[in-house]
């Protein structure tokens, strides 16, 4: 399989750390950001990996990561001309992928678990569509994430950023599919933010009866706000003996 990493986006909540540097290259404790999900990916046996990101601070991300030796895997590169969204990001994976499946992550997760095991079951199973990855947190969390309705181990809705979350189970920026996503993505509305959504493509698979969902164990952290930015460090501080 293969690996995308979406590593785009405005980064307005972020601002002004974010008006001269890509959000991903912010640091996390002692490296940058962006470092954790192309690990995430290595640990999981992925070495093929597209990062797609904007057109601001591409530069920046080209010369940091550059071909990708010193993390032993091979990097290819995408802009992304606007800010329209994730599938729109992902879209943009369409020739990287071919005919294979893949895993796309968020370049600003955090991830403890080795996600290996769910890759490799999303892998061998040839009827598999889409899986995602749960996460259980806060409710004042769960409020600014997309939330997993649940009917025991399967998910039947996810909800953007619901004031009262039916669950605190949310869908990390873990995302794993066949190349059929591309047509789906082709089927996408622009929301009232103007924007394609990644909640959006969730349900359509759970309309098909072909999401799979995983859970996590270990810690996620998201780095997208202030807040968010502050916790990863202190989190990722402590479990190195800080």
């Amino acid at each position: 399989m293969k690996g995308v990493i979406l590593a785009g986006g405005n980064g307005t909540r972020l601002l002004p750390l974010t008006r001269s540097t890509n959000k991903h290259l912010l640091p996390i404790y002692d490296k940058p950001m962006i470092y954790y999900p192309i690990e995430t990916l290595k640990k999981a046996g992925i070495t093929e990996i597209l990062v797609i990101t904007g057109t601001g601070h591409a530069g920046a991300i080209f010369s940091l990561l550059g071909s990708g030796k010193e993390f032993g895997v091979n990097f290819t590169f995408r802009v992304q001309e606007e800010a329209g969204g994730l599938p729109q990001a992902i879209d943009l994976a369409k020739g990287f992928v071919g005919e294979d499946k893949f895993v796309a992550i968020n370049g600003d997760n955090i991830l403890f678990d080795d996600i290996a095991p769910f890759i490799r079951e999303f892998e061998k199973r040839e009827d598999e569509r889409s899986r995602i990855l749960l996460y259980k947190t806060t409710t004042q969390e769960a409020r600014k994430a997309g939330v997993a309705v649940l009917e025991g181990d399967k998910v039947t809705k996810v909800i953007e950023k619901p004031k009262n979350p039916p669950t605190n189970w949310v869908a990390v920026g873990v995302y794993m599919y066949t190349p059929h996503v591309f047509e789906v993505i082709k089927s996408l509305k622009p929301s009232g933010r103007g924007e394609l959504e990644i909640t959006d493509i969730h349900n359509y698979y759970i309309k098909m009866n072909a999401l799979m969902a995983s859970k996590l164990t270990k810690d996620w952290l998201d780095a997208g706000s202030f807040d968010e930015l502050l916790r990863a460090n202190s989190i990722v501080a402590k479990k190195k003996g800080v």
